[in-house]
């Protein structure tokens, strides 16, 4: 599961927060493989900012599901201190700890500068940096001048995120298990397996390709309950499109009914992996995700606005799952 670790329209960070980790228990529950958190900068809906600290919280309420980031976005950060912080939540959390790594700010240009001040960004950089923290997370080399403590010899597991060819190529050229993040960019789905799966080079961590699909989840007892509770998400989306982000909100009847032709349109194109519906749709859904790209993994989004109804499409999920 992916947690955007939303903020509910009437309610606080605080809960938010507590919110994630209650999901997090019950996905370990479920049997979830891995459970990670974004990392998103001035947006009044989103409280993961801070995703190393919010790892090592829901690592710290978990016993053994996986926990990491989906992802840290190495533009925002010095790869001494990513490898730092994860080689710290490592050491505490033994065999539990992933690190995403992306190259999108995540935010808006004011506030990339915010975070890192007027230092240029360059494609170039993304794969340099990458290099740096494998270096920094891997064993120390004699004469080594700069070491990341704690960081060095945890070989933290390092995937690639992306929406786009560019990670794509860049994993397979580095044997690294890939990330698409089709749970809001599914235009290059596809086009991005193929060239990385084509494209893969075994590596001293990963022998064949492994690839993760984002699918945003909307589960319920019936299609119409899910359509209804997928408002909320409807609403986020139109937001993301129009620049108008707010808090999740609650779910509205026939929210699509009374948008324009082009906005409904929209906010279709950006979830066209989307698994919204009852049992028996979400069981054929997520089948026909499972055939077309022959994903390892799937990692769900799942935000429904009332979060005991969130733990239900997890179970609904679940079950579809082991059907």
């Amino acid at each position: 599961m992916l947690d955007l670790v939303a903020i509910r329209e009437g309610r606080s960070v605080a809960d938010s927060l507590a919110v994630a980790l209650a999901t997090a228990r019950h996905a370990e529950a479920l049997g979830f493989a891995r459970y990670w958190v974004a990392e998103h900068h001035n947006m009044p809906g989103i409280a993961s900012s801070a995703t190393a600290v919010l790892v090592g919280h829901i690592a710290g309420g978990t016993q053994s599901i996986r926990v990491g980031s989906g992802g840290i976005m190495l533009p925002n950060h010095a790869p001494l201190v990513v490898a730092e912080a994860f080689g710290t939540l490592a050491e505490l959390y033994p065999g539990r700890i992933d690190l995403g790594l992306g190259r999108a700010p995540g935010t808006d240009g004011i506030t990339m500068r915010a975070l890192r001040r007027d230092r240029p960004e360059t494609e170039d950089d993304f794969p340099r940096e990458v290099t740096e923290v494998q270096r920094l997370l891997g064993p120390a080399q004699p004469g080594q001048r700069v070491t990341a403590t704690p960081g060095a010899d945890t070989n933290v597991p390092i995937w690639i995120l992306g929406s786009s060819l560019f990670s794509a190529r860049l994993a397979a050229e580095r044997g690294l298990p890939y990330a698409f993040a089709s749970h809001f960019a599914p235009r290059q789905l596809l086009q991005a397996i193929e060239l990385y799966r084509s494209q893969f080079r075994p590596s001293a961590v990963l022998d064949k390709p492994y690839v993760i699909i984002g699918v945003p989840l909307v589960a319920a007892p019936t299609d119409d309950e899910a359509e209804y509770l997928a408002s909320s998400n409807y609403q986020r989306v139109l937001g993301i499109l129009t620049g108008n982000r707010r808090r999740l909100q609650p779910p509205v009847e026939h929210f699509m009914a009374g948008l324009h032709p082009e906005e409904r349109a929209a906010i279709g194109d950006f979830l066209a992996a989307a698994v919204i519906g009852g049992p028996e749709r979400v069981h054929a859904d997520l089948g026909r995700l499972a055939q077309i790209t022959d994903a390892d993994e799937f990692m769900v989004v799942c935000d429904i606005y009332d979060p005991d109804l969130r733990l239900r499409a997890l179970d609904i999920a679940a079950a579809a799952m082991k059907a």
